[in-house]
């Protein structure tokens, strides 16, 4: 563990003794806030800078859209935690290839947009100002915390797609708030006071909020609730699932449950593409993943996904 994780976690488990209400504070302001932005990467660039460049007015700053294409058939991509637009580059030639028009964002606190701080509302409301101006979308492409943000918006902002990439998704909210935790190694007490004040400052009169963000679950034999539900209000019938085996944040076991959910519900169909080697973040600048992913949107049927798992590693690009 680095020198600066250790002084945060003595820090703020030390200030639980003497102020809890202090500590929650603290804790929640660094819940919201990125460790750092990623940067552009040199194989990105030819692929930016043939992007049209926008604004979205959102949270505490403003969020950076990119348009490619000319429009017609519109897929939306949607990056998660510390990640960019940019990291989609390769899929972005991919669909580009075919006629399509990708486009993708940075949220505030995340590649080139203004900000410090991001929350799961200000993901969502993104979506939802792009389908506003840019829908309907034949495809939603997400990754990560992007992956449920894409079903709230579905849900809650009627946004508007024929069908879902789901890529490492996180399966619910509370699962954000404890891999926190347990990353800076925060005293249960600590996790407790977080939760408080996520309900009270982040979702004030919402509903609850952690059945709203979850995913149905299959290690307990029963659903959490009603957030990621297979969901009945989306105008979105297929799906594909894709998930890493050697994810080291989300478990891959979380995009088996989202698959078998979505199979369980009628009129929806799910497909679940499992590869090995890549993790958390390279996945989504896989060139097999990429062409998987493009597959599924020309066709709604992936080819790729129906084979069995490539036993070994594969090499990531970009």
């Amino acid at each position: 563990m680095d020198l600066a994780v250790t002084a945060v976690r003595t820090a703020l488990n030390a200030a639980s003794h003497i102020s809890p209400g202090l500590a929650g504070r603290a804790a929640f302001r660094l819940f919201r806030k990125p460790r750092g932005r990623s940067r552009l990467r040199p194989d990105e660039r030819p692929v930016m800078d043939r992007a049209e460049v926008g604004e979205i007015a959102v949270g505490g700053g403003r969020a950076v859209s990119y348009r490619w294409g000319t429009g017609e058939r519109p897929v939306l991509i949607v990056h998660g935690w510390e990640s960019r637009g940019s990291r989609f580059a390769t899929l972005v030639s991919e669909l580009l290839d075919l006629g399509l028009s990708p486009i993708a964002f940075d949220a505030p606190g995340h590649g080139e947009a203004t900000g410090e701080t991001m929350t799961i509302l200000d993901l969502r409301d993104i979506i939802a100002a792009l389908d506003a101006e840019h829908g309907p979308f034949e495809t939603v492409v997400a990754h990560s915390l992007g992956v449920t943000a894409t079903f709230v918006a579905v849900q809650e902002r009627g946004v508007r797609t024929e069908r879902i990439v789901a890529i490492s998704g996180v399966p619910d909210f509370a699962y954000l708030v404890d891999g926190f935790c347990a990353g800076l190694g925060l005293r249960a007490r600590l996790n407790r006071e977080l939760r408080g004040r996520i309900e009270r400052e982040l979702f004030t009169g919402e509903g609850d909020t952690w059945s709203r963000f979850s995913v149905p679950r299959t290690d307990t034999g029963a659903g959490t609730g009603a957030g990621i539900r297979t969901p009945e209000a989306a105008g979105a019938s297929s799906f594909l699932v894709v998930h890493d085996e050697d994810d080291d944040l989300v478990d891959p076991a979380a995009s088996r449950a989202l698959h078998a959910a979505l199979n369980a519900t009628p009129g929806r169909e799910a497909r679940l593409l499992v590869t090995r080697g890549l993790g958390h973040r390279r996945i989504i600048g896989d060139r097999q993943v990429a062409a998987s992913v493009r597959d599924f949107v020309v066709s709604g049927t992936p080819a790729r996904a129906a084979a069995a798992p490539d036993p070994s590693p594969r090499t990531a690009a970009g």
